[in-house]
């Protein structure tokens, strides 16, 4: 059995990492993407979400992640919930998260609301917890159009398209 001090340093890393994802779900809320580009391991970050292409650096993701996310009219709530994590070492996690993504695209005229997993890998580097590797996986998606007098319909119900943009 482990000692109280190993127990209490797997609880404390356990809320580190839950913070660090919290913390990027919501730099990616407010358009912040310093906050986002400081929670992925600087060199060798990893993110393949569904629906984008593979990212091979964190700066290639801020880059599309601002040029996309970051513009007037865009408004986005990441709502990650079912944190489960497993460690595979002392500096080394998994984290499996489910995700309610919602969007508002004033330039589209659409609402989108999709049912997302992710599956991250976390390493502690430089005393800290970092986001190594991200990948998502779309399970369902309803997008609405609105017309100009705001009425919605149903333009996406079930499968999300293959890409977004």
């Amino acid at each position: 059995m482990a000692s109280l001090e190993e127990r209490l340093q797997r609880l404390e890393d356990d809320r580190g990492i839950r913070d660090l994802k919290a913390r990027y779900l919501r730099a990616c809320d407010s358009k912040d993407p310093e906050t986002v580009r400081d929670c992925l391991i600087p060199a060798g970050a990893v993110i393949a979400y569904d629906g984008f292409p593979p990212f091979d650096s964190r700066d290639a993701f801020v880059a599309v992640y601002a040029e996309m996310g970051c513009v007037p009219g865009i408004f986005d709530i990441h709502h990650g919930a079912n944190g489960v994590i497993e460690f595979d070492g002392a500096d080394r996690a998994r984290g499996h998260w489910s995700l309610l993504f919602h969007n508002i695209n004033l330039a589209s005229r659409t609402l989108t609301q999709m049912g997302v997993e992710y599956e991250d890998r976390y390493v502690r580097a430089d005393g800290r917890w970092w986001i190594a590797e991200t990948r998502s996986r779309r399970l369902s998606c309803l997008i609405h159009t609105v017309d100009e007098d705001g009425r919605p319909t149903v333009a996406v119900m079930g499968d999300a398209p293959e890409t977004f943009g």
